[in-house]
């Protein structure tokens, strides 16, 4: 053990280094050779991974970081205090037992982002990815930034619409009224008769904040079961952990433009790698067409062949169309095949040679599993 202090006493110092001669001397008598253990990995402090600023020329935020399961955690529990969702840190990890990862396993901290191919302007969510990002006006002469955060989207049946819209108004601690469906649904199912509208409290699945769209009947607000964040599991609205919406709720003015897309491969740049980061299909999203996709983005007509012209004069163009990312000749195709075929959600290099997901993996900064500094969430329930 490694005293700091300075209170070590000299007889209790000149104790360790005699019993490290002696066993120094045990080894030689015997014709023993000895070897140095690998020292333990630096274990770091952790990083917050809601909020970044972003350059032009990047498409990759944040890092990938991997932690150590305490005893009484669960996956849930550890994606909440890394501000991941529940399908983000189980894709990461295959293998881990969910509700008991037991104590010390090593757990993947998918904290690293490849930004969805949009206008970075407002919000933008990337339906497959279960993720939204917030791009606030940046004030003159600073840095754009980013806040992203893991989102709740519609059930199979309820799907969660592609396309633009906006937010219309701000609901603090709002009234729920379950539409004729929904509440048709429940008597049918669960034999449970919701009521015509349910007031603000712990009952109310909306959480204390709301933002209302231009799309009737669809929300992006919090909720009350905080560990439904990161999978399918409303109808067709958009939910987020109780704290950070209580965020967003403050900084998001009436009138922001949200872009949302369904996008299973993302594709971007981090300086001159690119990288990877794919996720399962949604089974009733079918793909976009490459007309429906611009009209979705409201891209002009040949604006993504615009961008691929930028992309072979600048080899840090920002974002271009995926089928040019993935012709590249720097990049590896088994690689790309791997991950589409197995998508785990972690941000990959694709054009670093002989790289594999596990030396990456290898390679991430190993940190304490707790709140970082400047979380969202204050680790209270």
């Amino acid at each position: 053990m490694i005293h700091n202090s300075s209170n070590v006493s000299l007889s209790s110092a000149s104790t360790r280094a005699l019993q490290a001669a002696a066993i120094g001397i045990f080894a030689l008598l015997a014709g023993c050779q000895t070897t140095k253990s690998p020292p333990a990995p630096l274990v770091q402090t952790p990083t917050a991974t809601h909020e970044f600023t972003v350059n032009d020329n990047d498409d990759v935020i944040g890092r990938l970081q991997v932690t150590h399961a305490h005893a009484e955690d669960t996956l849930s529990d550890i994606a909440r205090r890394f501000n991941i969702g529940y399908e983000e840190i189980v894709r990461a990890n295959p293998g881990v037992d969910p509700w008991l990862p037991k104590e010390g396993t090593p757990v993947i901290l998918p904290t690293q982002f490849v930004l969805p191919d949009a206008p970075r302007e407002g919000i933008v969510i990337n339906l497959a990815a279960l993720r939204l990002y917030y791009f606030p006006v940046p004030k003159k002469g600073e840095p754009q930034k980013v806040i992203t955060h893991p989102i709740g989207i519609g059930l199979i049946g309820w799907k969660t619409p592609v396309g633009n819209t906006k937010v219309t108004g701000k609901r603090e601690n709002p009234w729920w009224y379950p539409p004729a469906s929904v509440r048709k649904e429940h008597k049918e199912e669960d034999g449970e008769i919701l009521p015509a509208k349910v007031p603000p409290g712990p009952d109310n699945p909306l959480g204390q904040y709301a933002l209302t769209l231009d799309w009737p009947s669809y929300l992006i607000h919090g909720t009350n079961q905080p560990y439904g964040i990161g999978i399918r599991a409303s109808h067709g609205c958009i939910r987020l952990y109780p704290e950070d919406i209580a965020q967003l709720f403050d900084q998001i003015p009436v009138g922001t433009k949200i872009t949302v897309v369904n996008e299973p491969q993302v594709y971007g740049h981090r300086g001159d790698t690119i990288y990877l980061q794919s996720y399962p299909v949604l089974d009733d999203y079918p793909p976009l067409k490459k007309a429906e996709k611009q009209k979705a983005t409201k891209q002009k007509p040949g604006a993504s062949k615009i961008a691929e012209s930028k992309a072979r004069d600048s080899k840090n163009a920002a974002t271009v169309a995926h089928a040019d990312f993935a012709n590249n000749p720097a990049v590896d195709r088994t690689l790309i095949a791997e991950l589409e075929k197995n998508p785990n959600g972690i941000a990959l290099p694709i054009s670093l040679p002989q790289m594999t997901l596990q030396k990456f993996v290898a390679a991430a900064p190993q940190v304490e599993n707790r709140l970082p500094d400047q979380a969202t969430w204050d680790g209270v329930e």
